[in-house]
């Protein structure tokens, strides 16, 4: 990285945010703040509790505009899967490195987007101890494969750019084995059945009638991403995606009825 990126990314901390909270929110002077977080760190510790694979990043709100010092941008604390244990190890073992470092970039800014935040190549390339250049190369890689990529520089609306998850679930839907999409995708098998899962749960609900808020509730999913399910749903309405998607969820009904079924011998 070159000292101006460094600089850059020097404001993306906890502690930048914080500072950045009292001075804009509460019209702290610069000194108070300082005072006010120097006491809140002898004080406090952390509370939001992180997985194994995960760090704390500060990004950028994904609603703040352009044109503004990067230490007066708005910004978020999210939590950034870098390892996801065995479904990385096994992308690492089936596709190699490089597989594994374009499924970390798309999992990355995912997880920022369903966060509230955006990412920057140059956010990637400091969590993946790479080059901006090496990151670069490999959008370009994944934007020709028709990946949509929420960075900073890049960020669409829903709708008009498609992440992978969508994408997945949209080649799942045109007909491709779980198989042939780790083939083409170079995503575990586990992760894909996950995103196929959360897909047909999304569709289940949303034709009960439940709200994109309601449906992100109850599973716990973010709202841009339900958003993005149903516009995948609403985009593949051909006989044959609607026999596969039926399919599911006539096996998810079922699922639930066993489910609520009571045990032999059960009173």
């Amino acid at each position: 990285m070159n000292s101006q990126e460094m600089e850059r990314l020097a404001v993306k901390t906890a502690e930048r945010r914080f500072l950045q909270v009292l001075e804009q929110e509460f019209g702290q002077a610069p000194k108070v703040a300082q005072a006010v977080l120097e006491e809140a760190q002898c004080m406090f510790g952390t509370s939001k509790q992180l997985q194994p694979g995960q760090i704390r990043a500060i990004l950028s709100k994904s609603q703040a505009g352009h044109g503004r010092a990067l230490r007066d941008t708005a910004s978020v604390e999210v939590a950034w899967t870098v390892d996801a244990g065995a479904e990385d190890r096994e992308v690492w073992q089936r596709h190699g490195k490089a597989a594994l470092r374009r499924v970390r970039m798309q999992r990355l800014l995912s997880e920022a987007i369903e966060q509230g935040g955006v990412a920057t190549q140059e956010d990637l390339a400091r969590v993946l101890q790479v080059s901006v250049r090496t990151i670069k190369r490999d959008c370009a890689h994944l934007q020709a494969e028709g990946i949509y990529l929420p960075t900073r520089g890049h960020l669409q609306g829903i709708g008009r750019g498609q992440t992978h998850k969508a994408h997945i679930v949209g080649r799942w839907l045109r007909g491709e084995t779980y198989d042939q999409i780790v083939l083409h995708t170079h995503h575990c098998i586990t992760s894909v059945q996950r995103y196929v899962q959360a897909f047909v749960r999304v569709v289940e609900l949303q034709r009960q009638g439940f709200s994109e808020g309601q449906i992100s509730l109850l599973l716990q999913m973010s709202v841009p991403l339900v958003q993005e399910y149903v516009a995948v749903y609403q985009q593949y309405d051909a006989p044959a995606c609607r026999e596969r998607l039926e399919e599911q969820l006539r096996r998810l009904g079922r699922a639930s009825a066993a489910q609520q079924e009571p045990k032999k011998g059960a009173r």
